[in-house]
């Protein structure tokens, strides 16, 4: 005997079992009686048994094909079981998105993202955890989250990317202070000699600063006060705390109504990717391949 029953097959056995008729097991199951019939043959000759007698009532199992017609329909009572808890999870996962983003990503960008997934599939639950690049990978290598978006300059090790959006740094003070009517850019080394109102260590925000001064050639800046997200760093700059280089999407609302003023820059790079990143390894399905096309094609 070589290879494995087919399973429709097996079903057949057992409805002939059953219906004590080769043609009304055929009929019960949408097929033609030629059709039924080689698979009965074909069946006999991979298990090397006679399955069924044919008389003129119509169609028995032998001895054997009642032994094989018991244990199959244990079988496909298994197999049942199985699909069950297959759609089961499936619906589960369907049910549920559970995604990590950076604190730039979950204030100006995710929440669009969020909402439009959200209209397509309606009993959908969302649970956005909100942290700093650093920690998003951890969340999704212990299987904490299905997907997270970073800002990071780095894809970590261990997970694939795919870029969603761009974003701009942009250095910004408030209106009294004296950058606000310089009239020649800002260099590299004099930012990097300001102390600067800044996020924490770990944030994308800060990694792509940091970056940005080492490929300038301007040594790294001495922080004026460190904090824990954009908002409390764009509040910091309004309050005159200090200059900082934050988000364009943080702020422009802000530069717009004169609550900030941008400083222009040359001789550093400051744009950078936002990127979404799964485990390597692991294919997206689900809404989280959804939030990842929603996401992919959203302008920011």
């Amino acid at each position: 005997m070589s290879g494995l029953p087919d399973v429709e097959a097996l079903r057949l056995l057992v409805l002939v079992g059953e219906l004590g008729s080769l043609g009304r097991a055929a009929a019960e199951l949408g097929i033609t009686q030629p059709s039924a019939s080689k698979r009965v043959a074909t069946l006999e000759r991979r298990l090397g048994l006679a399955l069924i007698e044919r008389t003129r009532r119509g169609s028995t199992l032998t001895t054997d094909g009642q032994a094989v017609a018991d244990r199959s329909q244990r079988v496909l009572d298994e197999l049942t079981a199985l699909m069950g808890d297959v759609e089961a999870h499936r619906s589960r996962l369907n049910g549920t998105l559970r995604v990590a983003a950076s604190m730039t990503v979950a204030e100006y960008l995710a929440p669009a993202w969020i909402s439009e997934l959200c209209h397509a599939h309606p009993d959908l639950h969302v649970g956005l955890q909100v942290t700093n690049s650093d920690h998003v990978p951890e969340l999704l290598r212990s299987g904490a989250v299905e997907i997270g978006f970073i800002e990071s300059p780095f894809v970590p090790r261990g997970l694939i990317s795919r870029t969603v959006a761009t974003d701009r740094l942009i250095v910004v003070v408030a209106p009294a202070h004296p950058w606000a009517r310089r009239r020649r850019p800002l260099l590299a080394r004099e930012l990097a000699a300001t102390a600067l109102v800044v996020r924490e260590r770990g944030s994308g925000t800060r990694v792509a600063l940091e970056r940005a001064l080492r490929r300038a050639g301007a040594q790294e800046t001495r922080p004026l006060l460190e904090l824990g997200s954009a908002a409390a760093v764009r509040g910091a700059v309004i309050a005159g705390t200090g200059p900082a280089v934050i988000s364009e999407l943080a702020v422009r609302t802000d530069i717009v109504d004169g609550r900030l003023v941008q400083v222009s820059v040359e001789g550093i790079e400051l744009r950078r990717a936002l990127r979404a990143v799964w485990p390597a390894g692991r294919s997206l399905v689900g809404p989280a391949a959804d939030l990842l096309a929603v996401a992919s094609h959203r302008p920011s």
